[in-house]
């Protein structure tokens, strides 16, 4: 298949008069022939890597970039690469990295701008080298953000000689908090949870309890590090000697890699802490199972974790805990080279494929703002620990410098999330262990925005266990609690494939948030079939937002409706649903913002092909499943799928779609409300009252009447033996639009929100486009023709405009530099201002 499919999204044109709006209906229209068309990438992201990265087809994400070789191209049990600016590597500087079990290489130095090769060859473990590969070759362009990190012998020769040796970074503050921790605010927490784990026993059957005591274990660290009560070194001690006195077979060791690492930090915290007080047979004994543990996975790893787009739960916790098994081992004479060899391998992938892939600067998580807490202590730890023994800062990554502002953007204070991704379904609130990372965020890197978030929650930080040990050692926190005055109402994180939209940040009970999503990982792993989708929250509360449960990573309500895109406010297409695969991906390709109008440009053109991930295939069988239209899964004829999206400040949204299809398909245009809709079929409007005190109104406008119809059933009821003790889980209300037969739709949706139905205000269709309170909308919704809207602030003048006229902007004809652009004329930074936007198109990391 062509890696590169295009779709039309232009027309060879004489005229655009449906664009004017009432400033400029009389203007003459001026000739923009032209044709468009739009070239795709079969994918952006694969999930698992099938050719050498960087290519000339592809741009860097970092300077230095790391090379990767996919792992079949690994023949020996070694690889080698060399890099240089010369084809033949005969002149100038030739970079030759060791012969290592991984197939990346680090070159760990700034790369000039210009044109690089590189090559690679596999090494047998006796030293004989296959022949070079062919050259491959990339460029190194000037404006690529610049990130160098130290090789591993940087670390290596700043490994501490004793022990304790885990937090060696928080080693020269512990005496100054011993002196004051009994008048920290959070010390009767930290004795609280110690106290509450002293006398358990668990000798007679300790590894089916070892998610308790992996629990406990950091509680009892924590605090005999801090108060040097020795009943709690004296639990831990027990809690080791349970584990080394039971015999384990490989079935309880491997029985899950959760598992298998829970069981490794109960023996890394009591080793380290009580390493001189342990017998030499203890020490072995632990010594032999943390080893078994640390080799059982390397073997698995190397190779593999760096030609994976993303494997959940290695780089949630599993890399972080066999990292630290080598870090306890590699000064233990008969293990030390292959402990400092792991250590190494956990090093150097770190440096290239981290945080979230390595290719998401933008701060957020692209599996969403829920399953980035489960990432949160590995996220702290690895920057700190390989800071402090390299003399390097980990946090200047972009990454970390990104992710303050995605942390309250995305999850604001009192209130529930922006509702992408698995298990960010009810939580009121901001989760205590993500305020910790601001907290952590706002005192190692100053960041006001982690700062000012950590400071809206002050009572939930301080409930935070995972942290408590760092937070206590540093002290005071001293960073500022305030948003910084130039906070954007609108954020694009490009690279994740979002916008977040706010309304009023600092006052979250007017605070409409508007959250979209079109991104280029597609779906899968713990993100759903989504592209295109958006959500709505008004003072913290869900108006319209995704439905469904998540109970279960894959049983039959998961996947019919929590993670099928029905459960989502997008679109179906002959009731398909977008498949669960990396190459169902979206892109946002514009943000503009200003003082009135914040908008965004999704497109999700090749998000509906059909063909899910082998894992999906593999799980709708065990739930039951069959893949087949019927049940919404498929391949479909769209074409194109552009979502435009605007937040007119302080309440109204405006969604128009452009939707196309090779062949006549009916088309359901989806919304989601946790109460019922009142349904006015004849004007196209629907309304609800999310909570007493809120109205939600959205009027439909098309080419032809939609077909309105609800249901508060789920396709598969959410199973109730998995839920949570407590846990509810009541209907949700799922509205359909539905179009068509036809093989094009356009599709004008507008919101509004008001506390209440007496405050809203009108929606006049007029001959000069639609009234809407203040605004003025123009829209054109004749699939037959080409694109346009145009949103229009009859009082303060400010305008967005998309499509081909030259608008007419202050009294000023502004002549537009590409047809279908969307211009932007409002008032930012103390001043009017206007911009133009076309596409912006992500990154490929697959070259074709």
């Amino acid at each position: 298949m062509n890696p590169l499919r295009k779709i039309l999204i232009g027309a060879t044109l004489a005229l655009c008069g449906a664009c004017g709006s009432s400033d400029d209906i009389d203007q003459p229209q001026i000739d923009y022939s032209f044709s468009l068309e739009k070239q795709y990438p079969e994918t952006i992201h694969t999930k698992e890597r099938d050719l050498p990265y960087p290519r000339l087809q592809t741009e860097l994400y970092l300077n230095p970039s790391p090379l990767i070789v996919p792992q079949a191209l690994k023949k020996e049990v070694n690889m080698q690469f060399e890099l240089s600016q010369d084809y033949a590597f005969e002149k100038g500087e030739v970079i030759r990295s060791e012969a290592n079990a991984w197939c990346f290489f680090n070159p760990h130095r700034r790369l000039d701008a210009g044109r690089w090769y590189w090559r690679f060859r596999s090494v047998a473990g006796d030293g004989t080298a296959k022949e070079w590969s062919d050259v491959v070759a990339f460029e190194v362009k000037p404006s690529v953000t610049e990130f160098v990190t130290p090789p591993f012998s940087a670390m290596r020769q700043n490994l501490p000689a004793g022990h304790p040796r885990l937090y060696p970074y928080l080693e020269s503050g512990l005496e100054e908090a011993r002196r004051t921790v009994q008048s920290h605010p959070e010390y009767k927490s930290l004795v609280g949870r110690a106290n509450n784990s002293l006398g358990k026993d668990y000798s007679a059957n300790p590894y089916a309890q070892i998610s308790d005591m992996k629990r406990e274990s950091t509680f009892l660290y924590a605090a005999y590090r801090l108060t040097l009560d020795e009943r709690y070194a004296e639990q831990l001690l027990k809690n080791l000697q349970a584990l080394l006195n039971t015999p384990v077979g490989d079935n309880t060791l491997f029985a899950s890699n959760f598992g298998s690492t829970d069981i490794a930090i109960c023996i890394i915290e009591p080793y380290d802490l009580l390493y001189d007080q342990l017998t030499e047979a203890e020490r072995s004994a632990a010594d032999e199972l943390m080893m078994r543990i640390a080799e059982h996975y390397f073997d698995r790893h190397c190779g593999k974790q760096e030609n994976t787009l993303f494997d959940n739960h290695f780089w949630q916790h599993n890399m972080r805990v066999l990292f630290q098994c080598a870090y306890m081992l590699y000064d233990r004479p008969a293990l030390s080279e292959r402990a400092l060899k792991m250590m190494e391998y956990y090093y150097e992938l770190w440096t290239a494929r981290a945080p979230d892939s390595g290719f998401n600067h933008s701060g957020v998580w692209r599996n969403g703002a829920y399953y980035f807490d489960a990432n949160i202590q590995t996220l702290h730890y690895m920057p700190m620990l390989y800071g402090h023994l390299t003399g390097c800062d980990f946090l200047q990554h972009p990454w970390y410098r990104n992710a303050g502002q995605a942390l309250a953007y995305t999850w604001p204070p009192h209130s529930m999330s922006a509702g992408f991704g698995d298990g960010a379904d009810d939580a009121t609130a901001p989760t205590r262990v993500r305020v910790a990372f601001a907290d952590f965020l706002a005192r190692e890197l100053g960041d006001s925005y982690a700062g000012w978030y950590a400071g809206q929650c002050p009572s939930t930080l301080v409930d935070d266990y995972q942290m408590r040990l760092y937070r206590i050692v540093r002290g005071a926190a001293g960073y500022t609690s305030q948003l910084p005055a130039s906070a954007p109402r609108l954020l694009w994180y490009r690279d994740a494939g979002e916008v977040v939209m706010h309304s009023a940040m600092t006052s979250p009970d007017d605070n409409l948030t508007l959250s979209f999503r079109s991104s280029p990982f597609g779906s899968g792993s713990h993100t759903q079939s989504d592209q295109n989708s958006f959500n709505i929250l008004y003072g913290g509360h869900s108006v319209y937002r995704r439905t469904g449960y998540y109970l279960n990573f894959s049983d039959a309500h998961n996947i019919t409706s929590y993670r099928h895109s029905r459960a989502h406010n997008t679109v179906l297409v002959d009731g398909i649903g977008q498949p669960f695969s990396t190459t169902a991906y979206g892109m946002v390709t514009r943000a503009l913002s200003g003082a009135h109008i914040l908008y965004c440009l999704g497109d999700a053109s090749q998000a509906y092909r059909g063909g899910n991930d082998a894992m999906w295939v593999e799980n709708l069988k065990k739930a039951g499943i069959d893949a087949t239209p019927e049940n919404g899964f498929g391949p479909t004829p769209l074409s194109c799928f552009r979502r435009h999206v605007a937040l007119l400040q302080p309440n109204k949204v405006v969604i128009y779609d452009e939707l196309a299809a090779e062949e006549p398909v009916s088309w359901q245009w989806l919304l989601h409300s946790p109460v019922r809709f009142t349904i006015d079929a004849a004007a196209g409007r629907v309304t609800s009252r999310p909570n007493s005190g809120l109205s939600a109104a959205t009027r439909i406008f098309s080419a032809e009447a939609p077909s309105l119809s609800q249901t508060d059933r789920f396709v598969t009821p959410p199973d109730m033996s998995l839920a949570a003790p407590g846990q509810e889980c009541p209907n949700q209300w799922h509205l359909t639009a539905e179009f068509g037969p036809s093989k094009g739709c356009r599709v004008l949706a507008l919101m509004q929100i008001t506390p209440s139905a007496a405050e809203r205000e009108s929606i006049d269709p007029t001959p000069e486009g639609i009234r809407f309170g203040k605004w003025l909308i123009r829209a054109e919704l004749d699939a037959g023709r080409t694109p346009s809207l145009v949103i229009v602030d009859t009082e303060s003048g400010a305008r967005l405009d998309y499509g081909c006229d030259n608008p007419t902007l202050n009294g000023t004809t502004y002549r537009r530099e590409q047809g279908l652009s969307t211009i932007l004329y409002d008032f930012s930074d103390g001043r009017y201002r206007i911009e133009e936007q076309s596409d912006w198109d992500p990154t490929p990391t697959r070259s074709m």
